[in-house]
């Protein structure tokens, strides 16, 4: 079979299933792990499948989701993990949020906080945060994408170098479970990159369903994390990543978050 029939092939069992593996493919097709690679290789730089570890998903229906529609997606369950992630944080203290309908619900849960310095690169952020108890609140230059009022680019990226806060805070659109933290737009993982890099703590947070997602751009790994914050319990692989690298698990909604000591 050649490449085209193999690749048409992969494209067919995606629309049945939602994943394939690279080895159920080898099998399948007969040829070697690095010839089916190279097959979701070419697919997913035409854009017709997104790359996870071992294997290949259908390309996520969240990439291209309304901003609005994402903000109701989980709703409950982003208030609680806020929640959470405003305990972790004290008042007169520095920290960075990155774009997301999460660091928004973040931002909700800080209002109540005093002497905060907060950058972001979310417009709807700032705006949140107006009006309240924040010392000061500082917005990142850079390209507006006007779809959810993220500020992406380079200009963004040099922004975040420029400082070091107490906290990072920042979001995600899929998470693997191998430990992978992962999001669409290679433009603003570059601004994610930079947020994390320059914190002394950084906090995910992410509900579960991400695990159910599929985004091309690795942002970080858990290793990389202090906390993650989410609302479910976390696939077994990638709670022993965590637990192996220190970062600690924290599930909003339960009577005792889920830690790892």
């Amino acid at each position: 079979m050649d490449a085209s029939r193999r690749q048409n092939e992969i494209i067919t069992l995606l629309n049945r299933q939602d994943r394939v593996e690279v080895e159920d493919l080898s099998r399948r097709f007969g040829v070697s792990l690095q010839t089916v690679r190279a097959d979701l290789r070419d697919l997913s730089a035409r854009g017709a499948l997104s790359r996870v570890h071992g294997g290949a998903v259908r390309v996520s229906s969240a990439a291209s989701q309304g901003y609005e529609d994402r903000r109701r997606l989980n709703a409950g369950n982003k208030l609680a993990m806020a929640a959470l992630a405003a305990e972790l944080i004290p008042d007169n203290c520095s920290l960075s949020l990155n774009i997301g309908t999460s660091t928004e619900q973040v931002a909700r849960a800080l209002s109540g906080h005093s002497g905060l310095t907060v950058m972001s690169n979310n417009i709807n952020i700032i705006n949140t945060m107006m009006g309240g108890q924040a010392k000061e609140l500082i917005l990142a230059g850079g390209t507006v994408r006007q779809s959810d009022g993220a500020i992406v680019g380079e200009d963004a990226v040099d922004f975040f170098a420029r400082y070091k806060v107490d906290f990072a805070v920042i979001g995600a659109s899929a998470l693997d479970a191998d430990g992978a933290v992962m999001d669409h737009d290679a433009r603003e993982v570059s601004v994610a990159r930079a947020i994390l890099k320059n914190a002394r703590q950084k906090v995910l947070v992410c509900d579960g369903s991400k695990f159910d997602r599929s985004a091309p751009v690795r942002i970080c790994d858990v290793a990389d994390l202090d906390v993650v914050i989410t609302d479910r319990p976390v696939p077994d692989e990638f709670a022993e990543a965590a637990h192996a690298a220190g970062t600690r698990i924290l599930t909003a909604g339960q009577n005792e978050s889920s830690e790892n000591d």
